[in-house]
């Protein structure tokens, strides 16, 4: 029997733990026997020591625990009553002492006294305890001096000390032998650690943290599949040219590196290849007779003859377009022998055609109705003999070999074909593809590209049962908090990626036998793996044969089995101690059986809330006195009624099993409704209608309706904000009654048509946006601006608020403006001829004065004109003949 609370170093880091006297006793033992003056000087040193001390306990305990409120909800460790119920329920713990009068299942770090009652040897809370069985360090790999280990990471379990259990375990430690002289070939280790145990409870989750690192040399398996139909003549051709550099790029990856070479066709009948006996024997020119698949070299070590089975390997022919693919590579997969697959090594299909497949499903079109068996079947000369026998494979069966044999495909098709290969890449796991050139020239370097892809991302996955769900966790190669993630990319030979797995047992299988599990984490594509050897924590020692197990106990009246201090009745006994049965007589009640389970759904006696004796249900006190559990199930209380603001049925009533029975005037399930609807008419309503009539009357309080953009608010739904305004229809009587204006201008007309408010007068309008308000304001007929505005009281009335005077325009004198401007326009014409004059008059006297300071100058005769000529007169007679 495991202790209580025993701290391990195997501890899950959400492992249950109490802070109790018997926890704190260890620490201030020494204290007590050791004289506090003589260690400190003074007691008040061991007072503070104290202090210190239970303040580190508290905040352990409070950093290791969630808190109360999210363990518990209802306490679900209550109504369990078996050992097994209570372990399965997290964070439960049970006691099996005999004679327990306290409940057996519990809380340890709530239910403190039942915790502090149990005596410790009869507690059963087991942890989860981890160890591991088989960790060898990381390891590079390649070649190693022979005279030491060489090409290792360093341990790195340094790391993990903390994984390792207390007690005993089965761990070892690798070592590599060494040779006298010379080098060797270490083997490559990826994955650390390589094998747990782990015990767990249910529904407890686990982080178990582990390492992978991509070794360096790592042998790598390279198997060619090639569609060999008529199509791909040219490609064939191409790649037995490319056979040598294929060689040569993959061995700078890799000095272990093997190749090996198949071919494939269809099934060879009817509709996909013609059946004709001459067609059977040469389908079309020059080529060979149709087959299914065949392996035309191992892998091998040996890559030079690779171009040359490349070269002679014939192509055949077929009628459909989907090929036979599925066929050839279940039969690459699954026939490891005969294809050479190592174990230690990174196995790479590349898988190279020009046209679509066939799968599950098609055969029958050639009559053939049995399902593939995934199994071998190639004979001496590697021809597969069942490719008329069984239906092609169907996608998840491929990808299923895939998975066991840990081996990546690489799709190298051509662009026509590459978009369903890469949609296939998503039902594959570790599956890749390629676009590749019509004639394959490019196939080495897609090989290369896809290998690089390939070998620089790790992708974790499992095979646990629906049973146990493993979530994955790593910061990859950054240094920041770990995410959810199970893929890491951007990985170089000797790069550590660390990872951490969360496991956790969601539900404890029917079947005994699959209590304990044993399941692999793996990277995809890598033939290496970590064990978890999973044992489910899913009963007590005590419910089996052997400590604290005895039959016909006398604990039971000997007609009962004691498990766990629980008494197990035989055929035809019942009760705590087995002291009933159906046929004796019960005092105090009608002499006929008396169940205290209600129906048979019900999975507790007494609803949980009571103990079955004798078919009666013995219901449990509370400490609050007031609060009374009963019934004959005890299915009533008191005191689990509804409330309102914290008070049981808002204390308007009384709480009747589990049901508020409510005082005269109130109802609702907390009595929180009054009954009455007088609260919800608004005062001075004289015809009783029920909020406005705008709402609904709900446990004395309106419920406003909102009518599209028309909402209502207020006590009474008599408010509006977003109704249309009514300052048009008020504007008349409120024009009439405070201006005299208006189309209410008569006073009869006024009084007659504006009864329902009389405006209140004031000297400025201010609106009161809290009250509901709303302004209105506008310019009437003589130009003069009114304001004012309107509200519903509490008593649903209109008010009206309007400014004492309007403001209106000052009056106009327009024949004075006009004479005015016409006075301003002459006066402004006579200055301009005035000063026209005056520029003028000032002009002509300066000429005038330059005139005569001009001739008073001049040093002629002012008599005579100097530039004065006598006029010369000439005379022509008009009879003058020339002579």
């Amino acid at each position: 029997m495991n202790k209580p609370r025993e701290v391990r170093d195997c501890v899950c880091p959400s492992s249950r733990l109490s802070v109790s006297s018997r926890f704190a006793t260890p620490f201030f033992f020494p204290l007590q026997k050791m004289g506090a003056r003589s260690m400190f000087g003074s007691s008040r040193w061991l007072v503070v020591l104290g202090i210190l001390v239970v303040g580190l306990l508290v905040s352990f305990a409070r950093a290791n625990y969630p808190p109360p409120e999210r363990l518990t909800g209802m306490n679900p460790c209550i109504s369990k009553q078996t050992c097994h119920e209570c372990i399965q329920t997290p964070h439960c713990a049970w006691c099996a002492a005999p004679k327990f009068s306290e409940k057996r299942c519990f809380l340890p770090n709530i239910n403190t006294k039942i915790f502090a009652t149990c005596p410790p040897k009869y507690t059963w809370n087991p942890d989860n305890v981890f160890s591991m069985l088989r960790h060898r360090n990381l390891t590079k790999g390649g070649f190693a001096a022979g005279g030491g280990a060489g090409g290792g990471y360093g341990s790195i379990e340094g790391s993990y000390s903390n994984f390792s259990s207390s007690g005993s375990s089965s761990s070892h430690f690798h070592k590599e032998s060494s040779s006298s002289g010379g080098s060797r070939r270490q083997e490559a280790v990826q994955m650390w650690p390589q094998e747990v145990d782990l015990k767990l409870r249910i529904n407890e989750a686990y982080r178990m943290s582990f390492a992978y690192s991509q070794a360096e040399d790592y042998p790598v398996d390279l198997y060619y599949l090639m569609d060999l139909s008529k199509s791909m003549e040219d490609d064939k051709k191409k790649l037995s040219d490319l056979g040598q550099l294929l060689v040569e790029s993959m061995s700078k990856i890799t000095s272990n590196f093997r190749l090996g070479f198949g071919s494939f066709v269809d099934k060879v009948v009817m509709p996909y290849v013609n059946t004709v006996p001459k067609s059977l024997i040469e389908p079309c020119d020059g080529c060979a007779a149709p087959y299914g698949y065949k392996n035309i070299m191992r892998l091998s070590q040996d890559t030079s003859k690779f171009a040359g089975l490349v070269r002679n390997a014939s192509v055949s022919g077929n009628l459909d377009a989907p090929e036979g693919g599925f066929d050839a590579i279940m039969q690459a997969i699954v026939c490891r022998n005969q294809i050479g697959w190592r174990e230690k090594a990174r196995r790479l299909l590349v898988f190279s055609t020009d046209a679509g497949f066939h799968y599950a499903g098609d055969g029958k079109l050639g009559g053939i109705i049995k399902p593939n068996d995934g199994m071998c079947h190639l004979d001496t000369r590697g021809t597969y003999t069942h490719s008329s026998l069984q239906d092609y494979p169907s996608i998840s069966q491929i990808n299923l070999k895939v998975k066991r044999n840990a081996i990546n495909i690489i799709w190298a098709v051509t662009e026509e074909q590459i978009n369903v290969y890469k949609r296939l890449t998503k039902h594959v796991e570790g599956s890749f593809a390629g676009k590749l050139s019509d004639d394959s020239s490019n196939v080495v370097e897609l090989i290369r590209e896809q290998y690089d892809a390939i070998s620089s991302s790790v992708e974790m996955k499992d095979t646990a049962s629906s049973a146990v769900k493993v979530k994955y966790f790593s910061s990859c190669l950054g240094t920041g908090p770990a995410i959810e993630t199970s893929k890491c990319d951007g990985l170089k030979v000797g790069t550590k990626v660390e990872f951490i797995a969360e496991i956790e047992v969601t539900s404890c299988p029917a079947n005994r036998s699959e209590w304990k599990q044993k399941f692999d984490i793996y990277p995809v594509g890598i033939n290496e793996t970590l064990t978890v050897n999973l044992e489910m924590l899913c009963d007590c020692e005590c419910e089996r044969e052997g400590h604290m197990y005895e039959e016909k106990s006398p604990e039971c009246n000997g007609v009962g089995t004691l498990k766990c201090g629980v008494c197990e009745c035989y055929d035809g006994f019942f009760g705590k101690r087995c002291e009933c049965s159906p046929h004796q007589e019960l005092t105090g009640f009608d002499k006929h059986f008396q169940s205290c389970r209600p129906d048979n759904t019900s999975l507790v006696d007494c609803s949980g809330r009571g103990t079955c004796a004798c078919g009666q249900c013995e219901c449990e006190e509370r400490e609050n006195s007031k609060e009374v559990i009963s019934g004959h199930f005890c299915e009533c209380d008191n005191f689990s009624c509804d409330r309102d603001q914290g008070k049981l049925c808002s204390d308007h009533g009384t709480c009747e099993c589990g049901q508020c029975v409510c005082n005269a005037g109130w109802t609702g399930p907390s009595c929180n409704c009054r009954s009455s609807n007088d609260s919800c008419i608004a005062p001075g309503t004289t015809n009783g209608v029920l909020c406005s009539g705008h709402g609904d009357c709900i446990c004395g309080e309106c419920i406003c309706h909102e009518e599209g953009n028309t909402r209502y608010s207020g006590k009474h739904c008599n408010k509006c904000p977003t109704c249309p305004s009514r300052c048009e229809e008020l504007k008349p009587c409120v024009q009439c009654q405070m201006y005299g204006t208006g189309n209410y201008s008569d006073p009869e007309e006024c009084a007659k048509n504006c009864k329902e408010f009389v405006p209140e007068s004031v000297e400025t309008v201010i609106v009161d946006v809290d009250n509901d308000e709303v302004p209105c304001f506008g310019t009437d007929e003589d130009d003069c601006k009114y304001n004012f505005v309107y509200y519903y009281n509490e008593t649903n009335c209109l008010q009206v608020r309007a400014q004492k005077e309007r403001e209106c325009p000052p009056q106009v004198y327009m024949l004075g403006i006009v004479l005015g401007v016409i006075a301003a326009v002459v006066l402004v014409g006579l200055a301009l001829l005035l000063l026209w004059k005056l520029l003028t008059t000032i002009h002509d006297r300066r000429e005038f004065a330059r005139f005569e300071k001009e001739r008073m100058m001049a040093k002629w005769d002012t008599g005579e004109n100097p530039i004065y000529k006598q006029a010369t007169s000439t005379f022509k007679n008009p009879t003058y003949a020339g002579k």
